[in-house]
């Protein structure tokens, strides 16, 4: 008998399709009550602004606010009462942050397409931007320097992150610090789809935003989803997710270290070993149950293997890369011989982490790439968040008299077919026809 408890083991070859697509369609079905109730939510806010505010903290948080705002010397006092040891890492974590995202800011590009014709494509940062921490079963100053750090590097204008109330009223000390280590200009204790309301539509204190990024519980989630007409959102953020590519090479230790990492998050976390190896399985699962034994959070750990946790074992390298592509996961761990190699033929991970050194708890607080990731599958589609989050672009064409005499009769007859005179007469006017 085994000694964890896991939604699914066995072949890849040998899944029935409902495991299968259980396992690959990890995206929350759509709830109509939740959507309703965020909804009514979210149109309480751009109705009553601040009045409703404080009165969803008192419903949900259960704190009587006076403001939802946090002053600037309730960060300085968080910044000096915190660990020096603490300082020290987030400080560390900001700058290799700053470091990375400020290398990814994009060029402009300016190509004359034809004579006469130039087309420059131009970047600007966004005005304001509202980052979301997430409260709940943790404090995470990590995710407010994954926010905010990158809107430094853009250049955004003000950056205004929200984070639930304890019950003191304000969010943590440790997320108050992070506040003032990674150079946001406003805090508010707003946690919720009330939170994502007041960013997006504004109210007389918090001010209304051009992006909304950040993780956060389902609440959240479908909030961003209502508002992404209204403000730009990055990628849909659900559960922590990890999928650990293994083979016989592997320490079975180490590959059930990072599954326990992704487990401790949620009881809703996906966590998946797929393996060509039926003795790294083995020994993986063994390994598995003797850190549940000890570990600290071992109900939330237990709980999400046994709602999304698997060992899947492959026929070959090949199928397991074909499963992993199309798991899609946020993180994916290459602990194989050929790691560096392997971990190129995937191509729809949030973040891979190569080799058995680079565990995904470096990336999620210190490497510098962001961990605010795509979940879900998303990954086949999204992006993690970056620099470009905060960015938008726009061209600039510049045509002179060659060039517009030169398109003059193709555009007047591309214009004519679609039934715009007036577009091809100014086209012909620029070549001086009537």
């Amino acid at each position: 008998m085994s000694t964890v408890e896991l939604f699914a083991r066995g072949r890849l070859a040998d899944l029935d399709d409902a495991t299968r697509a259980r396992l690959l369609d990890r995206a929350p079905t759509d709830d109509p009550q939740l959507a309703e109730s965020v909804a009514a939510l979210m149109s309480d806010v751009r109705a009553r602004g601040d009045e409703a505010l404080l009165e969803m903290a008192e419903r949900f948080d259960g704190v009587r606010l006076d403001s939802v705002e946090i002053p600037r010397e309730a960060w300085d006092g968080a910044v000096a009462d915190l660990d020096p040891t603490v300082k020290a890492g987030l400080e560390r974590a900001a700058a290799n942050i700053r470091t990375f995202h400020e290398a990814q800011m994009p060029a402009e590009v300016t190509l004359d397409v034809e004579p006469g014709v130039r087309i420059t494509r131009a970047w600007a940062p966004l005005g304001r931007v509202g980052v979301y921490a997430p409260g709940g079963r943790a404090a995470y100053p990590s995710s407010v320097l994954m926010g905010v750090v990158p809107a430094r590097a853009a250049g955004v204008g003000d950056v205004v992150v929200c984070s639930p109330p304890g019950p003191d009223g304000a969010p943590p000390k440790a997320v108050l610090a992070a506040c003032a280590i990674g150079g946001a200009d406003r805090l508010f204790a707003l946690g919720g789809a009330g939170a994502v309301a007041a960013l997006a539509y504004g109210t007389r204190t918090v001010p209304r935003v051009d992006a909304i990024v950040g993780p956060g519980n389902r609440w959240v989630t479908e909030a961003k989803r209502q508002v992404a007409g209204e403000v730009v959102i990055d990628s849909p953020a659900g559960p922590s997710e990890v999928l650990v590519l293994a083979d016989s090479d592997a320490d079975p230790r180490l590959v059930a270290l990072e599954m326990m990492a992704q487990a401790e998050h949620d009881p809703d976390a996906a966590c998946v070993i797929v393996t060509t190896s039926p003795e790294l399985a083995a020994a993986a699962e063994a390994a598995l149950g003797a850190e549940l034994e000890t570990a600290p959070r071992r109900e939330i750990c237990t709980a999400a293997l046994r709602a999304s946790g698997a060992i899947l074992l492959a026929a070959d390298t090949g199928q397991a890369i074909d499963f992993v592509n199309a798991y899609a996961p946020e993180h994916l761990s290459v602990m194989t011989a050929d790691a560096a190699s392997d971990a190129r033929r995937v191509t729809t991970a949030g973040t891979t982490f190569v080799g058995p050194a680079a565990s995904v708890a470096f990336g999620d607080y210190m490497t510098g790439a962001n961990h605010v990731l795509p979940t879900a599958g998303r990954a086949r589609s999204f992006s993690g968040l970056s620099t470009l989050n905060y960015l938008r672009s726009f061209t600039i064409q510049e045509i002179d008299t060659e060039g517009a005499s030169g398109m003059a009769d193709d555009v007047a007859t591309l214009a004519d077919a679609e039934g715009l005179p007036a577009h091809a007469a100014a086209a012909r006017a620029r070549k001086g026809t009537p």
